[in-house]
């Protein structure tokens, strides 16, 4: 899921060329249509008054919002919407990996068993810091493929 996150943000950048920006926004809902019920159901299980419940189940809401949604007449509003959907799914990601405890490569999509091992995806990508993965140190050693 980060990975297709990644492919939209940060913001100031285009897509990748190549990127069917159709595809890719369906990507993005696909994603978000598995992770909020993941999300909605752990947080249901916290306290009423427990604050990273209301959070994700805010989230949530705002994520299916954003799922009603559709792209906006005119040029670039397409991926205006694809950035809005990214930045959603980025938000549920978060969540998902604080309620759970589980933190995932964005690399290579295993778990991080001791998330102090691993390494900021910032370190190694050009996200400027707008995705705040982790990544296994040998996955951040990896060659990448070039954008």
């Amino acid at each position: 899921m980060r990975q297709t996150i990644a492919l939209v943000l940060p913001p100031d950048d285009e897509p990748p060329a190549g990127v069917d920006i159709a595809t890719l926004t369906a990507t993005l809902r696909g994603h978000m249509g598995l992770i909020v019920p993941e999300v909605e159901s752990k947080a249901l299980t916290l306290d009423k008054d427990d604050i990273p419940r209301y959070c994700a189940l805010a989230c949530v809401g705002e994520a299916r919002g954003k799922l009603r949604a559709q792209s906006g007449p005119g040029l670039g509003a397409d991926v205006a919407y694809a950035r809005k959907l990214a930045r959603s799914l980025a938000a549920l990601c978060d969540h998902f990996e604080t309620l759970t405890g589980q933190v995932m490569c964005v690399a290579c999509d295993r778990a991080i068993h001791r998330p102090e091992d691993a390494v900021p995806l910032d370190r190694v990508s050009n996200s400027a810091g707008a995705i705040t993965a982790r990544v296994h140190p040998d996955c951040a050693d990896a060659p990448r493929p070039r954008r």
